[in-house]
């Protein structure tokens, strides 16, 4: 009887144990997922910046959805002290969910066009110069005729924060390259911050020029999307890379229209075309140098985001 009571009481005893242990994990996991919430909520109030006012009736905000169409303008912007910046990375990214594709398209940052809003004509990335993103997003959809929906606004210095806190990034370099002291070898090489700053940048000693600074730049922003994407980065650096996104990016994506996006960018994962302007001319005019696009190609370039975007 003795050893029946006593065993009762054991066994009591290790379920009040598991008890405490199962509601201590539970206690700790919820407070994660609390100040996880609040922090991600804190950084969304953050970078969250509507393109329009809610008081502008003649366009309302876009809603992404599994069905719809939609374009995305990224710009990356090299902000100096004392200068409003010039917006150096111009991509255009449209997407169709029910197809399952996206297409990227570089635009060459010295493109002459007409800057909407500023009754001038000049290089493509100083419209942001002039007139900061809504300025921007006016004179990229002149310019391809396509509606801009979305925009990601990055400090290209502040970039480097973001690879570095994900540990670097892995690319395949078509080129061999050097400029100062930075070495570039042709084939898969691993940059921290800093040197995929100074890779992203290089012009003038790459042969294509500002071509192949275009598609450096696309290589290192796939392989963040690509790493920061992965759950391994998400659980160990959440909280320093919601910091950094938190003070160097700007979008008006809403925290619901980021969770669908999730949702639609795995079922594309691979499906990325990119678009490219290779029949232009460079000319100087007053003494400026400017890359004027071939008009039948900037044509068949718009074509095809337009029937992308339907």
């Amino acid at each position: 009887m003795e050893k029946n009571t006593k065993r009762t009481k054991e066994k009591k005893s290790k379920k009040k144990i598991w008890l405490w242990i199962v509601g201590g994990l539970l206690t700790i996991f919820l407070i994660f997922i609390g100040t996880a919430y609040y922090t991600i909520q804190k950084t969304m109030n953050k970078i969250n910046t509507p393109l329009i006012e809610t008081t502008d009736e003649s366009k309302e905000q876009k809603i992404v959805t599994k069905k719809d169409p939609f374009s995305v303008l990224m710009l990356g912007v090299d902000e100096r002290k004392d200068d409003s910046g010039r917006s150096d990375t111009m991509i255009v990214i449209t997407v169709n969910p029910e197809k399952q594709t996206m297409k990227m398209l570089s635009i060459p940052r010295d493109t002459r066009t007409e800057i909407i809003g500023h009754n001038s004509v000049d290089k493509i990335n100083h419209a942001y110069a002039f007139g900061g993103v809504p300025m921007a997003v006016d004179t990229v959809e002149h310019f391809l005729d396509i509606p801009i929906d979305y925009y990601v606004f990055v400090n290209m210095d502040g970039f480097l924060q973001i690879i570095d806190t994900i540990g670097g990034v892995t690319i395949d370099n078509d080129m061999d390259l050097t400029f100062d002291s930075y070495h570039y070898p042709k084939g898969e090489i691993t940059l921290d911050g800093d040197n995929a700053l100074i890779f992203s940048r290089i012009r003038y000693e790459d042969p294509r020029g500002d071509f192949g600074r275009q598609i450096r730049q696309r290589q290192i922003i796939e392989a963040v999307l690509k790493k920061a994407s992965s759950k391994s980065s998400i659980l160990l650096k959440a909280s320093d890379m919601l910091d950094v996104v938190g003070d160097n990016v700007r979008m008006n994506f809403t925290m619901k229209d980021l969770i669908q996006l999730q949702s639609i960018y795995k079922n594309m994962d691979g499906n990325l075309e990119q678009l490219s302007f290779k029949e232009g001319d460079g000319k100087r005019i007053d003494n400026i140098w400017y890359f004027i696009p071939k008009e039948t190609e900037l044509e068949k370039i718009k074509s095809e985001l337009k029937a992308h975007l339907q």
